[in-house]
C-alpha cells in the first residue's frame, strides 16, 4: 500500500521512475550521508585538525555501517532529523579514543543538504540526456513528416494550414532553451552544504572554507559557502523541473487533442478502454499533461520553503522533503513518457 502513485503497487507502472525512486530511497540518502562523514574527516585530516588515525578509523566504520533502521524512525520522531541518531550508531562501532572526531564542526543539515545534492547528480545527468533525446525524437519526427499538412488551430478552433514542422519547432523551442538554462544551473548545482550550527563553522576556526573546499572535491559537488537559510537554488531547481514538465505536458496535449478521431495522426501502442474496444486512448499523451499539472501545483509550496527562519527553520525544511521527491519523479517520467509516445506515433500531418 502507498499514498503516492509515484511508488503505488500497479499505478507506478504508468507513473513511476525507478531511477528517481532509488535517488530517493533511505538507502542511498544514508549512503550519500556516509560520504559526507568520510569527506568531512578525510578534509580534517588534511588540514591537521583531526588525526590520520581518526579519519581511517571514521572511514572503516562508514564503510561497514549498517543502520538500525527501527531506531532510526523511531529517534526521527522525537529529533525531527535522522543525524543525531545516526552519529550515535556510528559512534558505536569507533575505536572510543576516535569518536570524538566523527561528525566534528558540522551540524544535521550538512548532511542532509550535502545528501541531496549527491544524490541530484544523476538526476541533473538523467535531465540532460532526456532533454537531449527527446530534441533527438523531434528531429527525426520533422524529417520524416515535417513537410506535410496540419490544420493550425487559435483558441480551440480551425485558423489556416500549417506544416507539421511548424507544430514541431513550438515543440522543440522550449525544449532547446531548457537545455541551455540546465548549462548555467550546473555551474552552482550540485552544491556542498558545509556551515556548522549556526553557519559560521565556529568549531573550525579560520580553517573552514578549506575543510569545506576539500569535501566539496572529495564529493564531487561544487564548493560553496553554507546556504543553510537561503533556498533559492533548491526553488531554482524545482522550477526548472517544472518548466521541463509543462513544455512537455504542451506536446502531449497538442497529441491528445490530435488523437481525437483526426486522420492527422496515428499513434501505436495500448491504451485500451473495457467498455468500448475500438478506442485507443492517447494515455501517454494524458499522462504527459497531468504530471505538468501536478508539478505546476507543487511549484508554489517550494517556493513557500524559501521563507527560513532566522538561521535554520525546521518547517520550511520539512516541506521540502514532501515536494521535491515527487516533482524529480514527475519530470523523469515525463521525459521518459514523452520519448515513448513520439516513437509511438506513425503518421502525423497529411502529404
Amino acid at each position: 500500500m502507498s499514498i503516492s502513485p509515484f511508488d503505488h503497487p500497479f499505478l507506478s507502472g504508468l507513473m513511476g521512475d525507478e531511477e528517481a525512486a532509488n535517488c530517493f530511497s533511505a538507502e542511498n540518502d544514508i549512503a550519500a550521508m556516509l560520504r559526507f562523514e568520510i569527506a568531512l574527516a578525510e578534509a580534517q585530516a588534511a588540514e591537521n585538525i583531526i588525526e590520520n588515525a581518526a579519519a581511517e578509523a571514521i572511514r572503516d566504520a562508514c564503510q561497514n555501517f549498517s543502520a538500525d533502521m527501527a531506531a532510526l524512525k523511531s529517534m526521527v520522531a522525537l529529533d525531527g532529523v535522522v543525524i543525531p541518531e545516526l552519529i550515535r550508531q556510528l559512534r558505536d562501532i569507533i575505536p572510543l579514543q576516535h569518536r570524538g572526531s566523527l561528525h566534528l564542526g558540522a551540524t544535521s543539515q550538512d548532511v542532509i543538504d550535502t545528501s541531496l545534492m549527491i544524490r541530484l547528480k544523476p538526476v541533473v545527468t538523467r535531465l540532460e540526456t532526456g532533454l537531449s533525446d527527446i530534441i533527438a525524437d523531434l528531429d527525426k519526427l520533422e524529417k520524416t513528416f515535417g513537410n506535410n499538412g496540419l490544420m493550425g488551430h487559435t483558441r480551440m478552433q480551425a485558423a489556416i494550414a500549417i506544416t507539421v514542422g511548424d507544430r514541431i519547432e513550438s515543440w522543440r523551442g522550449p525544449l532547446l532553451r531548457h537545455r541551455r538554462r540546465l548549462d548555467i544551473l550546473k555551474r552552482d548545482l550540485p552544491v556542498i552544504q558545509f556551515g556548522g550550527a549556526a553557519g559560521t563553522l565556529e568549531k573550525l576556526g579560520d580553517k573552514g572554507p578549506a575543510v569545506r573546499e576539500r569535501m566539496a572535491g572529495l564529493l564531487g559537488l561544487h564548493d560553496s559557502p553554507q546556504w543553510h537559510s537561503q533556498r533559492d537554488i533548491i526553488v531554482e531547481f524545482a522550477d526548472f523541473l517544472s518548466l521541463i514538465s509543462g513544455s512537455l505536458g504542451k506536446i502531449g496535449q497538442d497529441i491528445a487533442l490530435l488523437a481525437q478521431g483526426s486522420a492527422e495522426l496515428k499513434l501505436s501502442g495500448g491504451g485500451k478502454s473495457s467498455a468500448m474496444p475500438h478506442k485507443q486512448n492517447p494515455v501517454l499523451a494524458e499522462l504527459l499533461v497531468a504530471l505538468a499539472r501536478y508539478n505546476a501545483t507543487q511549484i508554489s509550496g517550494m517556493h513557500h520553503a524559501l521563507v527560513h527562519e532566522q538561521e535554520r527553520s525546521g518547517a520550511a525544511w520539512t516541506l521540502e522533503w514532501m515536494i521535491l521527491p515527487s516533482m524529480v519523479a514527475s519530470t523523469t517520467t515525463a521525459l521518459r513518457s514523452a520519448s515513448s509516445l513520439l516513437g509511438s506515433i506513425e503518421s502525423l500531418g497529411k502529404a
